[in-house]
């Protein structure tokens, strides 16, 4: 006869249930047994659950499901004996009998036992396995965190599930992390240090926790990092021509976030507009900053800087900007032709008498003349007009030379010499009185 122990009945108000059971149990002579093991059974939280327990010639036996760990009666025969409304039963021509647990909770996790009332008694288990998705804990989860450059700094994430979940830190963009003298593309473990922080480690990180039950779970967890303003210049002496369009260039880091301006050398701040056109390119903590000069005049020439500043602190940097001279041609060697003094002084009134002369066209002003020796002709040409400037100088002396003067008589000439000597004695008379 079958036997459920004895606190079995005296729990449940099912003892006269029981008893037709056993006693009807009593007159047969053939013996069930069972056709196959219980499969192992594994369910996520909230599906269902189903174990078979297959028996071969049954007859008239009764089979009936129970919780090993509690000794509870959950199902006899087509019935449900437990109050639980997730429990149900349902069999395939008395053969397979199925045990279902809907909605499964973790507290289903266990053995459970199928029996056929035969004397002695027969049964067996099977287990279910109830698994649960990770899921990450907010409380003692970290945050966002705002730290100092060069300080320590922990990131926990607290995970659950069945199995136990594993955490694995990765950067929101798939970046390196900087870890010592190397780089990880993930880190294992539920905390994560870092030790002296930099501005390299900032961004969002990603705390993913998985363990094979879907789906897997993550949260994100923002690190940042302040520090005073730096500025890199890559050429601190920039030369321009005038006229040219130039551009200078600075390198800003700074977080929180920097003012960033240009300023000239007495300290006047370059705005927007005109012939400047400064230009701010941001990328998380970094500025590229630019200053255009559309077209480079004298007074452009000198030093600039370009300054940063945020609440930590404020640096600048400085830029000189210097004159190339223009590009020319190469240097060549020169002969140089110049005029007489005589010539020079004579500019005037040659202009004047080529003027005069009968031929209009001839007229031409001598002035002086550099010419290229790496041309033999220009040489040659010159050296023709050289020979004859000169001879036209020679012609202009002769036509400017004085008219002859007729020579006075020889009495003439007494006369005068007696009157000048007239002329002496009154004066030297007048001086004696």
């Amino acid at each position: 006869m079958a036997r459920y122990g004895s606190h079995v009945f005296t729990t449940y108000p099912f003892i006269s249930l029981l008893l037709t059971f056993r006693l009807i149990a009593t007159d047969v002579t053939d013996v069930p047994k069972f056709g196959e093991l219980i499969n192992n059974v594994t369910a996520s939280v909230g599906r269902e659950a189903t174990l078979a327990c297959v028996v071969d010639d049954l007859a008239t036996y009764k089979v009936a499901w129970l919780r090993v760990d509690t000794q509870t009666i959950l199902t006899i025969a087509s019935h449900v004996i437990t109050k639980n409304h997730r429990i149900g039963v349902t069999h395939s021509d008395h053969r397979t009998w199925y045990l279902h647990v809907r909605d499964v909770r973790e507290s289903d996790r266990g053995w459970y036992m199928c029996q056929i009332n035969t004397d002695p008694m027969k049964s067996q288990i099977g287990y279910l396995e109830v698994v649960v998705p990770p899921d990450i804990l907010d409380y003692p989860t970290s945050t966002d965190m705002v730290v100092r450059e060069g300080t320590n700094v922990t990131l926990r994430c607290a995970a659950t599930g069945s199995p136990q979940p594993t955490v694995t830190w990765r950067r929101e963009g798939g970046e390196s992390i900087p870890m010592g003298a190397g780089q990880e593309a993930s880190v294992e473990g539920a905390v994560f240090n870092i030790t002296r922080v930099n501005r390299l480690h900032m961004g969002a990180y990603l705390c993913i926790a998985t363990n094979g039950v879907p789906p897997t779970v993550s949260k994100r967890i923002m690190l940042i990092v302040h520090f005073p303003p730096m500025i890199w210049i890559q050429n601190q002496l920039v030369g321009a021509h005038e006229g040219q369009q130039m551009t200078l260039e600075c390198h800003s880091e700074a977080y929180p976030k920097s003012i960033n301006y240009w300023t000239r050398d007495k300290g006047e701040i370059i705005a927007q507009g005109g012939k400047y056109e400064p230009v701010l390119l941001d990328n998380a903590y970094k500025v590229h900053m630019k200053l255009t000069i559309r077209v480079v005049a004298p007074s452009d020439f000198g030093s600039y800087k370009c300054v940063s500043k945020n609440s930590l602190g404020d640096t600048d940097g400085s830029i000189k900007l210097y004159r190339i001279p223009s590009p020319s041609t190469s240097p060549k060697s020169v002969i140089v032709t110049t005029q007489s003094s005589s010539s020079i002084d004579q500019d005037k009134s040659t202009n004047k008498l080529q003027k005069d002369s009968d031929d209009p066209g001839l007229y031409k002003q001598q002035t002086n003349e550099i010419m290229d020796i790496a041309d033999p002709e220009k040489v040659t040409r010159g050296r023709g007009d050289a020979t004859d400037l000169k001879l036209r100088e020679k012609l202009w002396e002769n036509s400017r030379s004085p008219p002859l003067v007729p020579v006075p008589s020889f009495s003439c000439q007494i006369f005068i010499v007696f009157a000048v000597i007239i002329v002496w004695s009154n004066i030297q008379a007048r001086f004696l009185v």
